[in-house]
């Protein structure tokens, strides 16, 4: 197969060592790069909502989602009803992902140490709960009551406080009935009918009606990932995440219909979604046809085939050792393996934010079922984060202790350090124990 850029169905499809340097970076750089109407947009948002609050919160909502919000606050009891108004298929099922979501990340649950270094000297670090969270979950037709339930959980399982949610009001005047049901059976406290980068300002800050937070999680539009980026300095962020991605490794005893399922799936999120195969072996012809004719006939075959056409690949390798070394280098947020030896192939692997061992291991109930975080790393951010989980709703607090003995022991040192460095005052505050008493 020779490289070449393929018109029909993906960007790309062709050898590792026939794709150019100028190819490969098109490829694998995904870094974000931000629109300067966006960010100038998401700005004026930001000072409007921080100098007037919720009239600047109502004011967007009239703009953007043109309804006019009587109370930002949703009540209680429509929360709460709209978790009786479900299908008992989909109440079971959200309620089967709560449980399974929770059971992973109590898990997850970190526990505080203490190191004696010296006799005398102790040092402990120990895990305390955030007070407040806010979670963010998108509207309109991005309306994913899973997210409610992948942010929200974890942070109740850590032990925060407070939860609050935002989310976008529909004409009707309130979010999703999906979302409310899921900030239900999630311990949500709280609900918001706002949405956008206003959302994540009121959040920030805190206004009349909603309060200010520690942290904000949860998946966003555009504008609600500029908004976080431009907040990071006034309040945690979970991760600024770009569109959806899958890397797919697949070898000859992958059926290629299972592959192009798995590709479309995730392609189907955003047309700007990432979807790559690297196949080991002379399969490739065998993917690209698969992925035609399945393409061609799915409900949202505009999405599907303008993320493909746009951000879609095959490349064909000749080892697993050269499927690792590029899934490590593209770092994506869900990583399937599809090979013979999956287990071997991952541990070979530096840099996902998931990963799914075979094919029965499909990323979509990643998505909603197995309990794993879906929250997690894109843009090759994976090298360096990790995907959402209980630690993330936890800071650490560091506590020393020294007793009198032992200060007289360490004071010698640290006067050398203090003096080396040019601080006297380090140097006087030290010695005073070092003097016999």
């Amino acid at each position: 197969m020779t490289a070449q850029i393929t018109d029909t169905v993906l960007r790309f499809s062709g050898r590792l060592n026939e794709l150019s340097d100028d190819m490969q970076r098109e490829l694998f750089d995904r870094s974000r790069d931000v629109d300067p109407e966006i960010a100038s947009v998401t700005r004026d948002i930001i000072e409007r909502v921080k100098a007037t609050g919720d009239d600047a919160l109502r004011a967007l909502a009239r703009q953007f989602d043109d309804v006019g919000l009587e109370e930002i606050e949703v009540p209680r009891a429509a929360v709460l009803d709209a978790c009786d108004s479900l299908s008992d298929e989909l109440r079971e099922a959200l309620e089967r992902a709560a449980r399974n979501i929770r059971q992973v990340h109590e898990a997850q649950m970190p526990s505080g140490i203490t190191v004696e270094v010296e006799p005398g000297v102790t040092v402990s670090r120990r895990p305390d709960a955030l007070k407040r969270v806010g979670a963010y979950a998108p509207g309109g037709t991005a309306a994913y009551a899973s997210s409610v339930l992948m942010t929200a959980i974890p942070a109740r399982v850590a032990g925060v406080d407070e939860i609050i949610l935002c989310s976008p009001a529909g004409k009707n005047g309130a979010p999703a009935s999906e979302i409310m049901a899921a900030a239900a059976i999630a311990g949500v406290d709280r609900v918001f009918a706002v949405g956008g980068a206003g959302a994540i300002a009121a959040m920030a800050f805190g206004t009349d009606s909603i309060p200010r937070v520690d942290r904000i999680v949860g998946p966003g539009n555009a504008y609600v990932a500029e908004a976080k980026s431009q907040l990071a300095s006034h309040v945690g962020i979970d991760c600024v995440a770009g569109p959806s991605e899958l890397l797919i490794i697949a070898d000859s005893s992958a059926s290629p219909y299972v592959i192009a399922r798995e590709a479309i799936a995730q392609a189907e999120h955003d047309p700007r979604a990432v979807v790559g195969i690297i196949t080991v072996g002379t399969i490739s012809d065998e993917v690209l046809w698969a992925l035609k004719v399945t393409a061609d006939s799915q409900p949202r075959q505009r999405i599907v085939a303008n993320a493909l056409r746009t951000r879609g690949f095959i490349i064909q390798v000749d080892s697993a050792d050269e499927a690792q070394e590029l899934a490590t280098r593209f770092a994506p947020e869900h990583l399937l393996i599809v090979t013979r030896n999956a287990e071997a192939v991952a541990a070979g692997v530096r840099g996902a934010g998931a990963i799914f061992l075979g094919a029965s291991s499909s990323v979509a109930f990643g998505d909603y079922i197995t309990g794993g975080n879906h929250v997690l790393p894109t843009g090759g951010l994976a090298r360096a984060y990790s995907g959402l989980s209980t630690l993330d709703f936890v800071r650490w607090t560091s506590i020393q202790r020294v007793t009198k003995d032992a200060a007289k022991r360490l004071a010698g040192s640290t006067v050398v350090f203090a003096r080396a460095e040019g601080l006297p005052g380090h140097a006087a505050a030290a010695e005073y124990w070092g003097i016999a008493r």
